[in-house]
């Protein structure tokens, strides 16, 4: 009975330390997926993840990486704490004799998945933009310079000056905070702003939910079939958008922009970065599951005599 009156609050523990780990050892790579996810094809400014991170350094900072992190470490915490309490909540109501079968497995992972998503939407929507404003930025860096470029060109006079005002243009703006976007976005579009995407991220969340109730070889298949909504999900919950790229009014209307300007390739990108984040998030959840740290913190409190 101690076991059972435990059980819940230990795996919230687990839960939030695993994520506050995990998160904290993949943003970079994290953040890499989400630039390479939203750049398109007239603004190609990082070929490759290790581009990307080089670049992000150089201009940003090291700290640079970990854009929109806050987010992350500050919902990471109810958002497990939400999945396991809903992935317990329906294996309990629809198990029989304590057994489920196959298809209720499915269920109370599709469940858990649906109900995570409160979370995770407005979540994954603060840390898209916060991640992709250096991106921005950098965009509308370039863009000034090659135009100042042109106009200093024109005469010798400018020409003397074009040192200092080359370094003036690629200044970048002060990105805003997670408070900052979220007061925006709650005056100018009401709590549905929040939950711009909510359909991608509660799709991608019930099927990683789905695979990870009964497929033993859920790892493997996990970073793949979540690649392609991943893509859309990022795209439709980024706000700021360079001169030259698309903008989206829903899935379909994603899709059939992104296949008809960029190729089924498209969706693929980040793939590489997806994957080498989602194995680590996995192991870091699995050592802390098996080595039982909620049970060992709660070990500590005392027992309440019966």
């Amino acid at each position: 009975m101690a076991d059972k009156q435990i059980s819940l609050p230990a795996k919230l523990i687990n839960g939030g330390i695993a994520g506050l780990i995990g998160v904290t050892c993949v943003f970079p790579i994290d953040l890499a997926k989400t630039r390479l996810q939203n750049q398109q094809n007239g603004s190609r400014l990082y070929t490759s993840m290790s581009d990307c991170l080089i670049k992000t350094i150089r201009s940003e900072g090291y700290f640079g990486m970990y854009r929109g992190a806050a987010v992350n470490l500050t919902l990471v915490t109810p958002e497990k704490a939400i999945k396991l309490a809903a992935n317990d909540f329906f294996r309990h109501h629809l198990s029989k004799d304590g057994k489920l079968t196959l298809f209720k497995e499915m269920l109370a992972g599709c469940g858990a998945g649906t109900c995570q998503v409160i979370v995770t939407t407005p979540m994954e929507m603060l840390k898209i933009q916060l991640q992709d404003a250096g991106r921005i930025g950098k965009s509308k860096s370039t863009q000034m310079d090659v135009l100042m470029l042109c106009c200093l060109c024109s005469s010798a006079a400018q020409r003397k000056l074009m040192p200092e005002t080359v370094a003036a243009g690629t200044v970048e703006t002060k990105s805003p905070t997670a408070m900052q976007l979220t007061r925006q976005l709650l005056r100018e579009k009401g709590i549905a702003g929040l939950y711009k995407g909510l359909g991608a991220t509660l799709l991608r969340r019930i099927m990683v939910s789905f695979l990870t109730s009964f497929l033993p070889i859920r790892m493997d298949l996990l970073p793949f079939m979540s690649l392609y909504i991943a893509v859309i999900k990022t795209r439709l919950q980024s706000l700021n958008r360079g001169s030259t790229e698309d903008t989206y009014s829903g899935v379909t209307d994603c899709i059939s922009k992104i296949m008809r300007n960029e190729g089924p390739s498209a969706f693929l990108k980040g793939a590489y970065c997806r994957a080498l984040v989602i194995a680590p998030l996995f192991g870091i959840a699995q050592v802390v599951y098996f080595l039982g740290v909620g049970e060992f913190l709660l070990s500590f409190l005392p027992k309440k005599d019966n």
